[in-house]
């Protein structure tokens, strides 16, 4: 269950008119605190990820699955299944009682998988692998969506930040 706190910093996202995929990065990032604190690991970042990605979308955050070739046809499915599941706890407003057998064993499992998958090195790789596999289209549009989406205080922070950047010749 995610906490309090990530929950609505999702809905102010949502608010706000950012997109799912933003909303989702809390929970990615509440996941990575997780295993920063010891309380379970992951055997990758990217294992990491798509935990945070799952509660993202039980949690009722419109994120759709991964389109085909995309990713296997088991984390489609499961992605799918998430999706509903966040669907319906919202309209109803009860979830289903998840077995504590299996919980139980999840959690365990997760616990003896190590912590190096929240490391800062592991995400700037995994983050720049992702982005390696972005046409530079697809980049740009999401740029233009951030800078229209993010404020102008923010932006104007932005803009200083890059200008430092382009300044040390990096």
């Amino acid at each position: 269950m995610p906490e309090k706190e990530t929950l609505e910093r999702a809905q102010e996202d949502k608010a706000e008119g950012k997109a799912p995929s933003t909303q989702a990065g809390e929970f990615v990032r509440e996941e990575m605190d997780h295993i920063r604190e010891g309380k379970h690991g992951a055997r990758s970042t990217k294992q990491a990820i798509a935990i945070g990605l799952s509660k993202a979308r039980r949690a009722g955050v419109k994120l759709a699955p991964p389109k085909k070739g995309k990713a296997s046809s088991r984390t489609r499915k499961q992605a799918e299944r998430d999706l509903k599941k966040g669907a319906s706890a919202k309209k109803s407003g009860a979830e289903k009682k998840t077995s504590a057998k299996r919980s139980r064993a999840t959690k365990q499992a997760l616990k003896r998988e190590g912590r190096s998958a929240a490391s800062k090195s592991n995400l700037s790789k995994q983050a720049k692998s992702a982005a390696r596999k972005r046409s530079s289209s697809d980049r740009s549009r999401a740029a233009k969506k951030a800078a229209r989406t993010k404020g102008a205080s923010r932006r104007k922070r932005a803009a200083k930040k890059a200008a430092k950047t382009r300044s040390r010749g990096t």
